[in-house]
């Protein structure tokens, strides 16, 4: 394999907004529309996801422990759609470039997010939500390289933040759906999954491959570098730390994305409320913990320009665990339950370290396979914790399930530790 380490780049760097190039912009642009879809169409799921279930199940109770088990299943079946798609497209970015990858991969959620509203059994929502996550697991390994080999080195934690921010919008916009849709039936709400296949037209056409990927692809002279590389030579050390510590932290951040609206819409002071004000509800929850996570992408920002990527992703994940234990740790009022959700969602400001710490750490035809590969195999473990953590739970009740996930944050913290620093931001500091 020929040598395409992630050596410092020589390209000349823009020092403010105004020395940005039309090709920056556009590639920008694209990216964090790309992530703002993804976020869009990511967790229409997550708000509509017992009611219609229950329905598809023959209208059975919504705390029927059938519905729960049904609905994790449904959910796991993302996950690992999420992680395959992470690493097929980002194989296929590596080969047919990252502008064209995009475009397939957003066509792609699009697409099967709008067929989700027709599902008139719950494995074909599986399928549809499978076959979606394929295309939002690749965009995010795609849109991360293309903003990664386009825009300033030292600028990456603040475009993480960004970038993160555009998912966090996104959910925003799917909550905002969820409120105005909350009088008609659950499925509705996938109709708007349709939306992103729009941007597709504007990509194809005003975006242009990164000149980075131009000319790695026209010096190999070996056949391209291929997920076996992965395990090879020093990035081999990389490729593992980064495996284990995306493996620990996904899982426990998704078991806490999916199980905590599953618990807030079940408790008991709810009740007696209709299934309406339950949605509106959830959704106000949702919109809080996704304004406070993008605080958390920019103090995560922070973080890492100041103290360095490694030491910020540990930092934030004893304080993820910190703030799930509070929350959790024993039974509490649903108005109180709702507010402490803000601190959670604040430090989840670290999964947008990932965005731009990832791609460089792995050579320049290994970039978006690599950080794919890697982010998403700790999507494969996060689907099966989503389903483990649940039989925690007793029927409408997740608060133990929340609780024992918060626990991996620890180990996820540890590991991040031994992280290596990106080689290509040596001569930055």
């Amino acid at each position: 394999m020929a040598d395409h380490s992630a050596a410092p780049s020589t390209r000349r760097e823009a020092e403010s907004l105004a020395d940005l190039s039309p090709q920056q912009w556009k590639s920008g642009i694209a990216a964090w529309l790309g992530w703002l879809f993804d976020g869009l169409d990511m967790h229409l799921y997550t708000l509509v996801a017992t009611p219609f279930v229950a329905e598809l199940l023959g209208g059975l109770d919504q705390r029927d422990a059938a519905v729960g088990r049904t609905a994790s299943i449904i959910q796991a079946g993302f996950l690992v759609g999420w992680a395959l798609g992470g690493g097929f497209f980002g194989r296929v970015g590596d080969r047919i470039g990252r502008t064209r990858a995009l475009n397939l991969t957003i066509l792609t959620y699009a697409l099967f997010t709008g067929l989700s509203f027709f599902a008139q059994t719950w494995w074909q929502l599986l399928i549809c939500r499978f076959l979606a996550a394929l295309g939002i697991g690749g965009e995010w390994a795609v849109g991360a390289a293309l903003i990664s080999e386009t825009w300033p080195r030292r600028w990456r934690p603040w475009l993480a933040a960004v970038l993160q921010s555009a998912v966090n919008v996104g959910v925003v916009l799917a909550m905002v759906a969820g409120i105005l849709l909350a009088s008609f039936a659950p499925r509705t709400v996938f109709l708007v999954g349709v939306l992103p296949a729009f941007l597709v037209v504007w990509i194809r056409r005003a975006v242009p491959e990164p000149e980075e990927w131009h000319a790695a692809r026209a010096s190999a002279t070996e056949t391209a570098p291929g997920v076996a590389d992965l395990f090879r030579g020093a990035v081999r050390r990389t490729t593992l730390l980064t495996i284990l510590v995306c493996s620990l932290s996904l899982t426990a951040h998704w078991a806490f994305m999916y199980w905590y609206l599953q618990h807030l819409r079940n408790h008991p002071d709810l009740a007696d409320w209709t299934e309406a004000a339950k949605t509106s509800y959830a959704s106000q929850a949702m919109i809080l913990v996704m304004v406070a996570s993008i605080a958390g992408n920019f103090l995560a920002a922070f973080f890492a320009r100041s103290f360095g990527y490694r030491r910020a992703i540990a930092l934030l994940c004893v304080a993820y665990f910190g703030a799930m234990l509070l929350a959790y740790s024993s039974p509490r009022p649903h108005g109180e339950l709702f507010w402490l959700l803000g601190p959670i969602g604040v430090c989840q400001g670290v999964f947008g370290l990932f965005t731009m710490y990832l791609p460089p750490l792995f050579p320049t035809l290994l970039r978006t396979t690599g950080a794919g590969f890697c982010y998403n195999i700790g999507r494969l473990v996060a689907a099966a914790g989503t389903v483990v953590f649940g039989l925690f739970s007793k029927v409408g009740d997740h608060r133990l399930a929340l609780l024992y996930a918060a626990w991996l944050f620890l180990p996820a913290a540890a590991v991040a530790w031994l992280l290596p620093e990106p080689p290509d931001e040596a001569d930055l500091r």
